[in-house]
């Protein structure tokens, strides 16, 4: 490309007419023709060093930008809003730099041709967002236009349409087209499960697969050990929140399905509102989310989780490319064995990502027709490659199924042979609003490091405050207890729901002070024992380790205190230890034995980020 535009410039420089034009017309002064000949030459010379300077500096600005593009003057705006698993998986971000760029160089992206005359440019600014979270933005920007969560997208493009018919229902108008939103790129969602896991179960059960075999070895008075397998005999489970997960609030619906149906003895045509405050219905539902070993906000916490091993989790929900992603080799850990799409014979549900405008008052007729043209170039063949390479299965079917939509990667091509019907949305938001009542609650247990080195950088008084937004974001039917350490050990607030313990939470974790040495170890066991003698065994049972710096008074070892956490890790009920290394100076060696002895691993915190990183971990019970 460089060498055709240098030629181009030079064609424009060079005319050798002019050079003999001007040589004959001067016969009689050949000296002075030689002379000034040179002097051309030379100045020609430096002009075309200049030249070729000024355009290499151009091309490599332009290499180091990545090809920046720059937003038309007269460009119609889309502002578009997508699924999280677009940008991890699908890096949208080079479809839609790629359609802006065909405008900003004067193409139609859909056609290559040069743009009509009067025609305008199109700009799609995009960004992600999970549906839940979107989908109450909306919402609120229709009713509570003041809220601090409004949005106002041009385009948005849910995990699932479920969001876009909840929408409609909260709303009480028809904000969006919820069957005519065209499907952009299927994913059906899986319980994805190690695969000597479900060799296990299909020896014992057959090849069909569902909830009521997976409870089966919850029931099971070995566990695993009673299908062949060693080691812990319980059963570890995880999804995500159904409030802001598309995957979650699907699998949620998939288990009142399974327990619908089981409550009744016959299949579930379709989910109804009676079903769903059916007491013998829900009972089944908490039976399955006493699976659970810990919830999470954000699939993503449960990709680098899972891809640990058996170890970790037994198998999590997860949409079908999730499970691609992590049998690729894109987590951060490799995966110890193969994991494998269960499609459960009782059916799922397929999340086919729809692109959806919205009959809003902030969309102009232009913005929804350049709304539409982006949704075609996202449906062109050439897309739909991509969005294949990336694991989702293809809208366009031109697009022919491929890999890695095949059994070497972990799922089936010719699966799920069974899905279930879409519920109304008065019974989806029943769904969601029933999540408190059947999920697993929990006991968790604060143990934080009082001693004198938290006194540095404000170190406790920041995290005071993130605790007490901790607290504050608690459901009110977990227990909550706040246990200190520093050259001692006290338990200042005993395990208590927090409908009556909160305010006495609250005051104790005011009144913490920072003094003394670090009794790290003898705090952990005190903590492991007192979880163990107080807590409820079908309860999540968690302590949260908040420390920055290193053992100097414990009477028993970093040894000991691993030990006590792997045998209260192999029993029916775990206890899940969470060590957050806060500060510079924290003993991360000591805090990762401690977690892996728990199946967990350290949390790295410091003053800046300790009130998000708390609230990641809230998100778990």
């Amino acid at each position: 490309m460089l060498q055709m535009r240098f030629q181009a410039r030079l064609s424009q420089l060079r005319n050798p007419f002019c050079v003999v034009d001007w040589a004959e017309g001067n016969k009689g002064g050949q000296g002075f023709v030689k002379a000034n000949r040179v002097a051309f030459f030379l100045i020609v010379g430096i002009a075309l060093v200049f030249v070729c300077g000024a355009l290499i500096v151009r091309e490599l600005s332009s290499l180091l930008r990545g090809g920046t593009i720059e937003k038309p003057a007269n460009a119609i705006e889309v502002t578009f809003i997508y699924a999280p698993e677009f940008d991890k998986n699908l890096n949208i971000s080079t479809i839609i730099t790629d359609f802006n760029r065909a405008y900003a160089e004067g193409r139609n992206p859909l056609t290559g041709q040069p743009l009509r005359a009067g025609e305008r440019p199109i700009w799609v600014e995009g960004r992600s967002g999970s549906s839940g979270t979107v989908h109450e933005g909306i919402i609120n920007a229709f009713i509570a236009p003041n809220n601090a969560n409004v949005e106002r997208p041009t385009l948005w493009s849910p995990s699932v349409r479920h969001w876009l018919a909840l929408v409609n229902y909260q709303t009480g108008r028809r904000v969006f087209d919820v069957e005519g939103a065209p499907a952009t790129a299927i994913a059906p969602v899986v319980v994805a499960i190690w695969e000597s896991r479900l060799n296990a179960l299909r020896a014992k059960h057959g090849n069909e697969i569902g909830w009521a075999e997976l409870l089966a070895v919850f029931d099971a008075p070995g566990g695993w050990n009673d299908y062949g397998l060693s080691g812990r005999s319980a059963v570890y489970y995880g999804h995500t929140d159904p409030r802001v997960s598309s995957t979650a609030l699907s699998t949620l619906m998939a288990e009142f399905y399974a327990s619908a149906s089981a409550a009744t003895g016959q299949p579930v045509s379709r989910l109804t509102l009676d079903l769903v405050s059916d007491s013998r219905v829900q009972e089944g539902v908490r039976r399955i989310e006493g699976l659970i070993k810990h919830y999470s906000a954000r699939t993503t916490e449960f990709i680098e989780y899972i891809a640990q091993g058996p170890d970790y989790l037994d198998f999590v929900a997860l949409e079908e490319n999730d499970l691609i992603f992590i049998n690729l080799g894109r987590t951060e850990v490799k995966p110890p064995e193969r994991l494998v799409a269960l499609y459960p014979k009782e059916g799922t549900f397929v999340h086919d990502h729809p692109f959806a405008i919205p009959d809003a008052p902030w969309v102009t007729e232009e913005q929804r027709a350049a709304a539409g043209v982006f949704t075609q170039y996202f449906l062109s063949e050439a897309v739909q490659r991509k969005v294949l390479e990336a694991g989702f299965r293809p809208a366009n079917k031109n697009v022919p199924l491929a890999y890695p939509i095949s059994p070497e990667v972990g799922v089936d091509p010719n699966q799920p042979t069974r899905l279930l019907p879409v519920p109304d949305p008065a019974v989806i938001a029943a769904v969601q609003q029933s999540w408190q009542l059947v999920k697993k609650q929990a006991d968790v247990l604060l143990l934080v490091d009082t001693s004198g080195s938290m006194r540095e950088e404000d170190k406790l008084g920041l995290a005071i405050q993130a605790m007490r937004a901790f607290i504050e974001d608690q459901a009110g039917k977990n227990n909550v207890g706040l246990m200190r350490f520093d050259s001692d050990i006290e338990l200042l607030v005993p395990l208590g729901p927090l409908e009556s313990n909160r305010e006495a939470l609250l005051s104790a974790i005011d009144g913490l002070r920072a003094s003394g040495n670090t009794s790290l170890y003898d705090a952990v066991i005190t903590a492991v024992e007192t979880l163990q003698q107080s807590s409820d065994p079908k309860r999540i049972q968690a302590i949260v380790l908040l420390s920055d710096g290193q053992d100097t008074a414990s009477e028993r070892s970093l040894q000991e205190a691993v030990q006590v956490l792997r045998r209260a890790r192999n029993s029916r009920t775990p206890i899940l230890l969470i060590p957050v290394a806060y500060g510079r100076d924290a003993d991360t060696n000591a805090l990762n034995s401690l977690g892996r002895a728990s199946d967990t691993k350290v949390q790295p915190g410091d003053p800046q980020n300790i009130k998000k990183l708390l609230d990641v971990i809230g998100s778990y019970f």
